[in-house]
């Protein structure tokens, strides 16, 4: 008869109640040699680029929103420039004295002609090229229907060549496109959140297959699914940890890329755009929901393939 193999300090191992740092080595996995932290930090870094992107989105258009809401325009649409500075004079006289109107301010020509600079060139000719006299209107609440009309009626007499716009009209597509963008920008993190479970349950699947012998013999020697489900969890947390750590500083590093180059074009309403304190925290938080995505994703992924195991 056969004397039975000596026990080795392996196989004691194993004897050992199956837990912590004992369970983990029966598992051997090569983190940063594997591709799955560097296919989680691009998926992190889109993630959070995208989701900058829409954050700023919605406070340009919270802004602009807020800023015209209020807000409407007065053009005097005369080719006869004494009639057209008679008329403006008029208009002005007469909202100063209409409730409701918090401010009235006539636009200089000046301005007019620096703002028309760029299409019409320095020194146009006002009288081969009629521009309209504009006067900006704050109003005490947002620019209704009801309010518009009420002001054409008051107008009609002072100023017949007087037209009356919201100024909040004016960028309604702007607002439609913004809205677009906003749904494509939350597409996109839903989108790549699929993409990366879909990562982590192929690289479980993975590690399963290629742990299996191991992974019966534990069974045998009385592991549960839940403690072997735990050793590939906590593989897939730390992976996860590492891609999303770099993808978070990959997508801050192009944000703030993008930023600098919006902030250059100068433009009021870009400026609106800025990412407040909550908006970097939303920002920050995306790696931390992604090592709980990849480890939740594991655990159901380890604990399904081993009830078929079984």
């Amino acid at each position: 008869m056969k004397k039975p193999p000596a026990t080795t300090p392996v196989t004691r191992r194993g004897l050992a109640r199956f837990k912590g740092e004992k369970a983990s080595e029966l598992v051997p996995q090569a983190r940063l040699s594997g591709p799955m932290p560097w296919v989680i930090a691009i998926m992190i870094a889109l993630t959070v680029i995208a989701a900058g992107g829409g954050l700023a989105l919605n406070n340009l258009a919270g802004a602009a929103r807020a800023e015209l809401a209020g807000g409407a325009t007065v053009q005097i649409m005369e080719a006869d420039p004494s009639e057209r500075a008679r008329q403006a004079a008029a208009t002005v006289d007469v909202l100063v004295d209409i409730d409701g109107v918090a401010s009235v301010r006539l636009v200089p020509e000046e301005e007019l002609d620096a703002l028309l600079e760029p299409w019409l060139g320095v020194g146009a000719d006002n009288e081969a090229v009629p521009v309209p006299a504009l006067i900006d209107v704050r109003m005490s609440g947002p620019v209704t229907e009801e309010r518009l009309d009420r002001l054409k009626v008051v107008l009609a007499d002072a100023a017949p060549a007087a037209r009356i716009d919201a100024q909040a009209s004016w960028l309604g597509p702007v607002f439609e496109a913004i809205t677009s963008l906003q749904w494509l920008a939350i597409g996109l993190v839903v989108l790549l959140a699929l993409t990366s479970a879909a990562a982590v349950w192929l690289a479980a699947r993975s590690a399963l297959g290629s742990n299996s012998e191991t992974i019966e013999i534990v069974h045998l020697l009385g592991g549960t699914d839940s403690q072997i489900a735990r050793i590939f969890q906590r593989s897939i947390a730390v992976d996860a940890a590492v891609g999303g750590a770099v993808g978070l500083a990959l997508g801050l590093a192009a944000i703030m890329v993008m930023g600098d180059r919006f902030a250059a074009l100068g433009s009021g309403m870009v400026a609106g755009g800025g990412l407040g304190w909550i908006d970097w925290v939303l920002i920050v938080a995306i790696p931390l929901v992604g090592v709980l995505l990849a480890m939740l994703t594991a655990r159901i992924t380890v604990l399904a393939a081993l009830r078929r195991m079984l």
